[in-house]
C-alpha cells in the first residue's frame, strides 16, 4: 500500500508553528509521509491566523492552492480563522474539514469523520465554545535542528479592544510548573540548543494554580540538555524587575526581551485598553538596560488605530526615538468583528495607516542598524543554523544580531565564541570565519 503523504501550511505566530509541528509528528508517527506544501499530498492541513484581514486573505488562498493541486486530496483548515468564522469556511469549496483550536488536536483522528464525496459546500466542520475550555494542550516543535518553540500558554484574559484574539483562543490556561518541566524535558532529547518560549501571554503563565512565570523559569533554569533559552513575548505590565535581574543573571536565558507596546502615545493605549502607559513601558526598558546593556528589546506596534491624529502620531514617533529598543515589528490596524474598537470614532484612513506603517518600518531599520553598530567589537557566542544560502550559514548570538560566516556543516547546531569586527556591507549583520 502506497504511503500517504500529509503537507502543513502554517499562518501566523510562533504558537500555530509549534501545534503544526506536533502535529506532524503525530502524523508521521501514524504512516504518514511529511511532504512540502507545494507538492502533491493526500492531505492538506492549514493552520489559520486571524489576527488581521491580510492574515485571512492568505487563509483563503492557500485553501485554493491545495485544492486546485489535488482536487482529490482532503484538505483540512483548522485554528483561529476556523474558530471565529466557521460558517464563511463551510460556504468556501474545496474544504472537507473544519476544526477549532481545541479541536485540532484531534485532527488525525477526525479526518475518518470527513464525507468522502462532498458538494462544494459540505465540510465536516467540529468547533467547540472555546471560552469554556480550561484544557491546556502543550506543543513543541521540532523541524528546526536548532531551535524549538515550547507552548507555556494558551489564551488570554485581556480583552484589548483591538483583538479577537481571546475569542478564538479562549481564556488563559497553562500546565503546572512541573508538567511544563517534563514537556522541556522531551524537547532536550530532541537536542536542540535552543528554546523559545511561546504563548498567547505567557506572562499569565501558571495564574490559574497558583504558580508564575518567574517560577517556571527559575526551574528551566536547572534543566539539563537545554543550553538557551528566549522569552518570545512578555507584556510590559508582567515584566517585573524579578524576571529582568534573573535573565542578567542567568547562564541560559538570554538578553532578549520581546515587549508589546502596541501604542507610543497614552490616549490610545487607554482606548486599546491595555494596562499600562508609556512611563512603565519605558521604565521597563530602562531597567533591562541597566542590567543588560547589550541587551536586544523589540517591541510589537500598531500603527493607525482609532484617534491616531498626525499629533499624535507625531508624540509616537517622539516616545519611538527616546528609549532604547532595537527595533519594531509594525503591523497596521485591522477591524476585526467583535472587538471594542468597531465603536471608536476617528478612523485613520487606509492610505494614510500605510504611509505611517511605512514611517514606523524606516525607523526600525534604523534602530536596528543602530543596535548592530554598539555591539562591534563585542565578544559573544553563535549558534550555528542548518540553512545555506550562497555558501554562507548563519546564526544569531546571546542578543539576537546576525552572523553569518562559510558553510561548514560541522558547524551546525554548534555554539561558538566570535568576535564582531566584520559588518556587512549594508551593515544588519555581521560575518566572521
Amino acid at each position: 500500500m502506497e504511503q500517504k503523504r500529509v503537507a502543513f501550511h502554517t499562518l501566523g505566530c510562533k504558537l500555530n508553528f509549534s501545534e503544526s509541528s506536533d502535529l506532524s509528528r503525530k502524523f508521521v508517527e501514524n504512516g504518514y509521509q511529511l511532504v512540502d506544501f507545494h507538492e502533491t499530498a493526500d492531505v492538506y492541513v492549514i493552520n489559520t491566523c486571524t489576527v488581521t484581514a491580510l492574515a485571512e486573505k492568505k487563509c483563503r488562498n492557500a485553501i485554493r492552492q491545495a485544492s486546485g493541486r489535488n482536487p482529490e486530496a482532503k484538505v483540512a483548515v483548522i485554528g483561529c480563522f476556523s474558530q471565529l468564522k466557521a460558517d464563511e469556511l463551510q460556504h468556501m469549496e474545496g474544504i472537507d474539514i473544519i476544526l477549532g483550536n481545541q479541536e485540532k488536536h484531534q485532527l488525525l483522528e477526525m479526518l475518518g469523520h470527513a464525507p468522502e464525496n462532498q458538494d462544494e459546500h459540505c465540510a465536516y466542520c467540529h468547533v467547540d465554545d472555546i471560552s469554556k475550555t480550561h484544557n491546556f494542550v502543550p506543543s513543541f516543535s521540532s523541524d528546526d535542528r536548532t531551535r524549538s518553540f515550547l507552548k507555556i500558554q494558551d489564551g488570554c484574559d485581556y480583552f484589548c479592544s483591538y483583538c479577537a484574539i481571546p475569542f478564538a483562543r479562549g481564556r488563559s490556561r497553562s500546565n503546572t510548573i512541573v508538567e511544563t518541566v517534563e514537556t522541556a524535558k522531551s524537547v532536550a532529547a530532541s537536542g536542540v540548543k535552543e528554546v523559545v518560549l511561546t504563548g498567547v501571554n505567557i506572562g499569565d503563565f501558571g495564574k490559574n494554580n497558583g504558580e508564575s512565570f518567574f517560577g517556571l523559569i527559575q526551574e528551566l533554569e536547572k534543566l539539563e540538555g537545554i543550553e538557551r533559552y528566549r522569552i518570545s513575548s512578555i507584556e510590559p505590565d508582567l515584566l517585573s524587575n524579578e524576571i529582568i535581574e534573573f535573565v542578567a543573571k542567568s547562564k541560559k536565558f538570554l538578553p532578549h526581551f520581546h515587549i508589546p507596546l502596541q501604542a507610543a502615545e497614552d490616549s490610545l493605549l487607554k482606548a486599546m485598553r491595555r494596562k499600562y502607559d508609556t512611563a512603565l513601558f519605558a521604565s521597563r526598558v530602562a531597567k533591562i538596560k541597566e542590567v543588560m546593556p547589550h541587551a536586544c528589546i523589540a517591541a510589537d506596534l500598531i500603527v493607525g488605530f482609532p484617534g491616531e491624529t498626525e499629533g499624535v502620531f507625531a508624540k509616537c514617533i517622539d516616545f519611538l526615538e527616546s528609549i532604547p529598543i532595537s527595533y519594531l515589528h509594525v503591523f497596521t490596524y485591522s477591524e476585526r468583528p467583535g472587538t471594542l474598537a468597531l465603536k471608536l470614532n476617528e478612523k485613520v484612513p487606509v492610505n494614510i495607516r500605510r504611509d505611517r506603517s511605512k514611517i514606523l518600518h524606516e525607523l526600525s531599520e534604523k534602530k536596528k542598524l543602530s543596535f548592530y553598530k554598539e555591539n562591534k567589537g563585542l565578544t559573544t557566542m553563535v549558534l550555528w543554523e542548518s540553512d545555506e544560502e550562497e555558501g554562507m550559514m548563519s546564526g544569531f548570538t546571546e542578543n539576537y544580531v546576525r552572523v553569518k560566516r562559510p558553510f561548514d556543516s560541522a558547524r551546525i547546531n554548534q555554539i561558538e565564541t566570535v568576535e564582531l569586527t566584520n559588518p556587512s556591507q549594508n551593515g544588519d549583520y555581521y560575518i566572521v570565519g
